[in-house]
């Protein structure tokens, strides 16, 4: 072959692999009317706790706290997912597994009583910590060897600190 036989195919080759890019994977919102959670099948109620994730071929998967999310990934092939998403507590904004902080004490009431709080940095997790008193500051690689236990007394629902957020807060 030609020299510029073969540089032509090369600039073909790295043209159509520029061309696919990669793909761009955003959170879905939560109707917490309908929507359930993938793994317990309850109605996603609190919104500040929801997680999700979508696989490499589209389809998302929604639960209503981050143990169900990790119970979820650890029956399945990790390798599938494409992008995961927790919620901020504070400002319900939807962030990517990998970037975000947690807190976790297992008194803290979430959903499916796992005890995690996520938030979009380390300042608004460290903030979580000093007001409520109690707390461990986490990453996602620290989750990767946590050991995930449900705190049976924590699934009271109706005992749960009020979280609700209006749409204007939002907006």
């Amino acid at each position: 072959m030609k020299k510029w036989t073969v540089a032509l195919m090369i600039i073909l080759v790295v043209s159509a692999l520029t061309a696919c890019g990669a793909t761009k994977y955003s959170a879905l919102p939560i109707d917490e009317s309908v929507d359930v959670c993938a793994k317990c099948k309850m109605l996603i109620k609190d919104d500040a706790f929801a997680t999700q994730l979508t696989t490499k071929d589209g389809k998302t998967y929604k639960f209503d706290d981050l143990g169900c999310m990790n119970s979820w990934k650890h029956a399945n092939s990790s390798e599938e997912i494409g992008m995961d998403f927790v919620r901020d507590y504070n400002s319900l904004e939807w962030i990517e597994y990998s970037k975000a902080s947690y807190v976790y004490d297992a008194s803290f009431r979430t959903p499916m009583a796992y005890g995690i709080v996520s938030f979009k940095d380390k300042q608004s997790a460290e903030a979580y910590i000093n007001e409520q008193g109690k707390g461990t500051l986490m990453s996602a690689t620290d989750l990767t060897s946590h050991t995930w236990k449900q705190n049976v007394e924590g699934m009271d629902m109706d005992k749960m600190k009020d979280h609700s957020h209006s749409e204007a807060e939002h907006a």
